[in-house]
């Protein structure tokens, strides 16, 4: 009977064993379909996260919905020596930058001076193919009868031009795209007319003398053609 009930225990013992071990197995395994310790975030629930093209920038959640700050103010510029800030030529040249943003004050007026050197000294020399390029029809017509009226009394002008100590734009306007720029020339030149003889009728060979002139250039901003031409000349207080 002892023997038995010993073999007996021993079997349900290990029946016993086997089927813990059989649960521990199952139940010890992990599917995938176990429920993580961390509460996971609901993605469908916040805003999405997006990414500028060609950056790494995060844009944070909520972005889209801030207002976009204004532009900033444009700084108004520099016209130190060319106009004095809110002045008639100072808005004149932002007329003139509205039409062509590429325009330069400065650089037209470095322009201007070797366009007021050039006419000069072509119009000495009676250079009409120079001059033709430079100056507008009626300024044209008006150099042409003073060069013609030389010729016939058989007299030619020397010129030559010593410095050009002040070039300042005076005036501008524009109309139709149309720019008149004017600009007040003060230089230093020795002029001298002389006679079919050689001699010295107007003018002097040696002294220097200070010439002020005012020129009006003129131009269609926005144009192919960058060159200006004369349109007005008037002699300088």
């Amino acid at each position: 009977m002892q023997d038995s009930f010993d073999v007996t225990t021993i079997i349900f013992l290990a029946l016993a064993v086997f089927v813990i071990w059989r649960l521990r197995s199952v139940l010890g395994q992990k599917t995938g379909a176990e429920r993580s310790p961390f509460k996971p975030v609901d993605r469908s629930r916040t805003e999405p996260q997006a990414r500028s093209d060609g950056d790494n920038v995060v844009r944070l959640p909520g972005a889209d919905r801030v207002q976009a700050a204004p532009p900033p103010a444009a700084a108004p510029r520099d016209w130190r020596g060319i106009a004095e800030p809110g002045s008639e030529v100072a808005r004149g040249l932002e007329a003139c930058i509205q039409a062509e943003p590429g325009f330069d004050p400065r650089a037209f007026i470095e322009g201007a001076k070797s366009a007021y050197e050039a006419i000069m000294i072509a119009f000495a020399k009676g250079d009409r193919k120079t001059l033709r390029g430079l100056l507008s029809k009626e300024v044209g017509e008006a150099f042409e009868r003073a060069i013609a009226e030389r010729e016939r009394n058989r007299q030619t002008l020397e010129t030559t031009f010593v410095s050009i100590d002040k070039a300042e734009i005076v005036a501008v306007e524009v109309r139709n795209r149309v720019a008149h720029v004017t600009v007040r020339f003060l230089s230093n030149l020795i002029t001298a007319t002389r006679n079919a003889e050689g001699k010295v009728v107007d003018g002097s060979a040696e002294t220097v003398v200070e010439v002020p002139d005012v020129w009006t250039f003129a131009r269609t901003l926005g144009s192919r053609d960058p060159n200006w031409q004369l349109v007005a000349t008037e002699a300088g207080a």
